[in-house]
């Protein structure tokens, strides 16, 4: 499958991706969702392989959409971008008057777009704005969370989003700082938090990673946001349907794997004798576990080496 020149995006575990959906995408009528559509690489991959493919992609991102917009365009009416967080896909659906869809693909995390372009402030190997949302149209930055929030929320969320152990010394040092000088720059952010790294834990790793994936998260409130969205893709897939959903962090893995433990489990009663239908699963799951990118493409595309897929099937009504 092309990915042309101008788009240097490789989307992760493609290939597989395009094999669990072939059951379900196969023949005209078909509709499926996109719903963290990025550049449009999965999409893009999806349309090509299934012709009669009817695609809706969503994305919070407005340069995404742009960029996504003219890579998808070959494909005509086939497809339908919406700009909107992926807990809204029930809205979007119902704006395209869609009861229901054959399939439903997330791609979490911050996508290849918004770490390569260093004005976004997502890489903390790149000096720029603390901005961090995936939507610049609304929202709060970076910059305002370290500047607004006190000491004990600034713990808590390196500490929940980033599972961060030296969550406490880090929002010490931030508050400290910005009493003198607020931080507007990612480089400032970068600075303080080597400062405050005790020397023999910087040898294992760089002291930033996490809390800049625990402001990311928080700015985009994305694990509330994938709380609501996976159930809600879910209810919105058909008989024979099936969702996939890479995940790239523990912390979204755990909820998608929730998820759909309560949709693939009884809730008959452990002493009842008979299971009564409504106590059946709706779902039943496609990948045992979760799923990784095999060596090959871990060395040929880095961004593949965290990532976890998991995929389910709904069964009944």
């Amino acid at each position: 499958m092309s990915t042309p020149a101008h788009f240097p995006h490789t989307p992760v575990m493609l290939e597989r991706i395009v094999d669990l959906f072939t059951p379900t995408l196969e023949g005209p009528g078909k509709v499926v969702v996109d719903a963290t559509l990025g550049m449009g690489g999965h999409s893009a991959g999806l349309l090509e392989r299934f012709p009669e493919l009817t695609l809706v992609g969503l994305d919070r991102d407005t340069d995404a959409l742009g960029i996504a917009g003219d890579r998808l365009a070959r494909f005509g009416d086939r497809v339908h971008l919406v700009h909107t967080v992926y807990d809204d896909l029930p809205a979007a659906l119902d704006g395209l008057g869609i009861a229901e869809v054959d399939g439903v693909l997330f791609d979490l995390g911050v996508s290849s777009l918004q770490l390569d372009r260093a004005e976004r402030g997502f890489a903390y190997s790149q000096d720029a704005p603390l901005d961090m949302r995936m939507d610049r149209t609304q929202g709060i930055t970076a910059a305002e969370v370290l500047a607004e929030y006190d000491e004990r929320e600034l713990r808590r969320i390196f500490q929940r989003y980033g599972e961060e152990k030296l969550a406490a010394r880090y929002a010490k040092a931030i508050v400290e700082r910005r009493a003198t000088t607020p931080f507007t720059m990612s480089g400032d952010l970068v600075q303080v938090l080597h400062d405050a790294t005790p020397v023999a834990i910087q040898r294992q790793g760089h002291p930033a990673k996490r809390v800049f994936q625990a402001l990311r998260i928080e700015v985009n409130a994305e694990l509330s946001v994938l709380e609501r969205a996976i159930p809600a893709a879910l209810d919105r897939i058909r008989v024979g349907g099936r969702l996939v959903v890479e995940s790239y962090q523990s912390l979204e893995d755990r909820i998608v794997k929730r998820a759909l433990v309560e949709r693939t489990t009884s809730s008959a009663p452990a002493d009842l004798p008979v299971e009564l239908p409504e106590h059946a699963p709706t779902f039943t799951l496609v990948v045992k576990g979760a799923e990784q990118a095999d060596e090959a493409e871990r060395a040929a595309n880095p961004r593949a080496t965290p990532v976890r897929l998991r995929a389910a099937e709904r069964i009944r009504k």
